[in-house]
């Protein structure tokens, strides 16, 4: 065999060894035919495995059983996340499931158990689902705040919202939430189905909603220049809504000089006076002359616009309490006056309640939501003046009141609260102060026997038609929560007599001025009830001009007399009106938010000029 060559059975051998030293190679120790066997398995498990994961976080598997497509699925369809103006949907696994890798797969092992609950018939049926639905509902809460509503803030981000499309209560309370650490699901909770949180207590409540300092944000540049914006938009219409009202205003006045001249000229001829019409356009009425004047000049005088809505049975328990009002923490927790939140939304919260969709469990068919009234306001270094007009409306009868009138006798009643010294949240809350859940025509007013049952307490109290207006101060106790069953409010619980003349003595009361179209004012107060004698004859003027009534109210600025605020220069008074229209009475009126009242401050909210 020539030299250097091999014999076939040495190349066999050879290229025996080397296959076999290929099965041998390693990296890293790891044998890489192994390696390479397992990848491949690997990458098919995967692709399997993340298949079926995506398969069910579809929205057709979520609603595969008749669980979830005859209850929760229905009440989706009904939502914004559903349908809505931009076509972007969120299904269930939008909200249900983690969008990390490693927090989905985690839910998906804990989505096993509901297969359990699934063979088992735990929930087969809507009303085994109904009794479930409030522990159902905790779970998600609880898993979605202490994440930090992670799965909310896969679409939402508070960096980017812009406040100016928000309305001013969102914008305050998300202000709020980057301040205090609050998250999404604290407010956002039954979006997408059928809310019962209303069904939570209050410790439970207080407990899921209650700040996390963790979750503290510095408030972005981007939302503060949105708030500016926002704040600068809604000031232009303010503006040209005066400026509007002037123009009316001015329309109205040369309307009344022409009638006048028309009058002087119409005497001068011998002609006799024609009795006005009421229709808009004649001469005006001789009350309502007086009402426009009373002997100041008006002009120049700024009007300020307030809007009354319709508040049903929105209490001060039910302002108070969390699973009623959802701005109740910032009421009570971080000081939150109603008109921080509210204020250029009255008239919506007006239209939801008079329709009976909240707080009104007897709506009258018509009845107007909100009632916008312009306020003006004088002295003259001694005395008050207030002017008030507002539009009159048709009427509409209460269907649960025989004639459908409730005070025949009065038209309109217009009320003006000034708050005293010493009152707990008035400030925040103005007249709402007033206002209680077992007073006449509120849910939990006590009925004849109730009252009877009291003995002494009701000797002490006017009780003929019901419970009035109180405050709490002249109460050893309230019940503000309704916890375990127990009415609200606290009329029985009232204080000795002592301790009542002394708050009294101390201005603890609400000063209540009112106006009536057909019997006289009356000027009186709120402590342990409402009190309608006792200070400083008011003198009041009013009656309706075609379409608009105009009622002016006068009462010295110092007053000695028992039930009276005075008003003194340098000082801010807390207010509050309300107007009774269309013969009603009890809580079927308009009332507005609080409002700062004050002498010759152009920073107030309604400034009193001196004339």
């Amino acid at each position: 065999m020539p030299v250097g060559t091999s014999s076939p059975n040495e190349n066999d051998m050879r290229s025996s060894r080397s296959r076999r030293d290929w099965r041998r190679w390693t990296l890293w120790g790891v044998p890489l035919l192994g390696g390479a066997v397992f990848f491949v398995l690997g990458i098919i498990f995967w692709g399997g495995f993340n298949t079926a994961m995506e398969a069910t976080n579809t929205l057709s598997f979520c609603i595969s059983c008749h669980e979830m497509r005859d209850t929760v699925f229905q009440e989706y369809k009904s939502t914004i996340h559903y349908q809505n103006r931009t076509g972007v949907r969120a299904i269930c696994s939008d909200c249900h499931v983690p969008d990390p890798w490693v927090h989905k797969f985690v839910r998906k092992i804990q989505a096993t158990r509901e297969l359990y609950y699934k063979l088992t018939g735990s929930i087969d049926t809507k009303e085994k689902f109904e009794a479930k639905r409030l522990e159902l509902a905790k779970r998600v809460w609880a898993a979605m705040k202490a994440t930090d509503s992670r799965e909310c803030r896969n679409c939402h981000d508070f960096h980017s919202m812009d406040p100016m499309h928000q309305r001013p209560r969102a914008r305050k309370q998300h202000l709020n939430a980057f301040q205090t650490g609050q998250t999404c699901i604290d407010c956002h909770k039954g979006i997408a189905h059928k809310n019962v949180r209303d069904q939570l207590s209050e410790e439970e409540l207080e407990a899921l909603e209650k700040p996390d300092p963790a979750y503290v944000r510095a408030v972005p540049k981007m939302f503060l220049d949105g708030l500016k914006r926002a704040e600068a938009e809604e000031a232009e219409r303010a503006a040209k809504a005066k400026a509007k009202a002037e123009a009316e205003e001015a329309r109205i006045k040369a309307r009344i000089e022409q009638a006048v001249i028309k009058a002087v000229a119409a005497a001068k001829a011998g002609a006799s006076r024609a009795r006005p019409s009421g229709k808009a356009g004649d001469a005006p009425s001789k009350t309502a002359r007086a009402a426009s004047t009373m002997g100041i000049d008006w002009s120049g005088i700024e009007a300020k616009t307030i809007t009354l809505f319709y508040p049903g049975q929105a209490s001060y328990e039910w302002v108070q309490t969390g699973k009623d009002h959802g701005g109740a923490r910032a009421f009570l927790k971080i000081g939150d006056r109603c008109a921080e939140c509210h204020a250029k939304e009255v008239a919506d919260m007006g239209a939801k309640i008079v329709s009976g969709k909240k707080v009104e469990p007897t709506p009258i068919p018509g009845k107007r939501a909100a009632i916008t009234m312009q306020v003006q306001a004088a002295h003259d270094g001694k005395t008050l003046f207030m002017r008030f007009r507002w539009p009159a409306a048709p009427h509409t009868p209460a269907p649960f009141v025989k004639g459908g009138k409730m005070d025949p006798e009065n038209e309109v009643k217009l009320a003006m609260m000034i708050a005293g010294n010493g009152i707990d949240k008035v400030e925040q809350a103005g007249c709402w102060v007033t206002c209680h859940h077992d007073a006449r025509t509120m849910p939990h007013h006590p009925d004849a026997a109730a009252i009877a049952a009291a003995g002494d307490v009701a000797g002490r109290l006017d009780v003929d038609a019901g419970i009035t207006k109180y405050l709490a101060e002249s109460r050893t106790r309230m019940e503000i929560k309704g916890r375990r069953g127990k009415k609200r409010g606290g009329w029985s619980k009232l204080k000795a007599q002592e301790e009542l003349d002394a708050l009294f003595k101390a201005g603890t009361f609400m000063d209540l001025l009112r106006w009536r179209s057909g019997e006289p004012a009356q000027n009186g107060h709120v402590l342990a009830e409402r009190v309608m004698k006792g200070g400083v004859p008011l003198r009041a003027s009013g009656g309706r001009d075609g379409d608009r009534w105009t009622v002016v109210l006068a009462r010295p600025l110092k007053s000695d007399k028992p039930g009276d605020v005075s008003i003194e220069p340098g000082k801010t008074y807390t207010v509050g009106f309300a107007i009774h229209d269309d013969y009603t009475s009890a809580r079927f009126h308009h009332v507005s938010l609080e409002f700062r009242l004050a002498l010759d401050d152009p920073k107030a909210e309604i400034n009193v000029v001196k004339r």
